[in-house]
């Protein structure tokens, strides 16, 4: 298999696989819609590319020599994770988005990858085993990749949400599946409270 292919098949896992990040891109579909959660979805992935690329220059360097900053980034993680299962909990499911209401800008998308400990760890471990020498050209041509895979994934759940729209077209329905989703933001930030 050629290098980008292994390349796409490490982003594919790492980006469609549930987390902090596609749940809340679920949720913004169900509520707001395809097109309202695209913001969500472009944030998420530059936020997350930018990660990518950082690390691949060294960033990865400064973590080894400064482990605090990685505690802070969990536990920073974990605060907004919950903060955001809170927001959730407590939505009224009103189906119709209200003048208050909006769906995650791209500044929240970015913000949520810098937040999330399994951004981090998929960063490392790519840039671990597609440029450990830290070639430049290498970081730019996995950034590359990374870009379509990411975007295409999370915007396949923030597809699935807007599918679901149509079955929670009611506050009672739409108040379980924020509630649903409040859990499982709350549980991913309980399971990065594991040791």
């Amino acid at each position: 298999m050629s290098l980008i292919m292994s390349m796409a098949a490490f982003a594919l896992v790492a980006s469609i696989t549930p987390g902090p990040v596609n749940i809340v891109a679920l949720s913004a579909g169900a509520r707001f819609g395809f097109k309202a959660s695209q913001r969500h979805v472009a944030g998420a992935t530059l936020g997350f590319v930018l990660l990518l690329v950082l690390m691949g220059l060294g960033l990865h360097e400064l973590l080894q020599r400064w482990p605090a900053l990685t505690q802070w980034v969990q536990w920073a993680g974990v605060a907004f994770l919950l903060y955001m299962a809170f927001k959730l909990a407590a939505d009224n499911g009103q189906v119709k988005a209200s003048e208050s209401a909006r769906a995650p800008s791209m500044l929240y998308g970015a913000i949520m990858q810098w937040l999330n400990p399994k951004a981090w760890l998929a960063c490392v471990a790519g840039m671990g085993a597609f440029v450990a020498d830290g070639e430049a050209r290498l970081v730019w041509q996995f950034a590359a990749v990374y870009l379509v895979i990411c975007y295409v994934s999370v915007g396949c759940w923030a597809y699935a949400g807007t599918f679901l729209r149509g079955y929670l077209n009611n506050p009672a329905g739409m108040r379980l599946f924020n509630r649903s989703m409040a859990f499982l933001l709350a549980l991913s930030a309980g399971y990065l409270l594991l040791p």
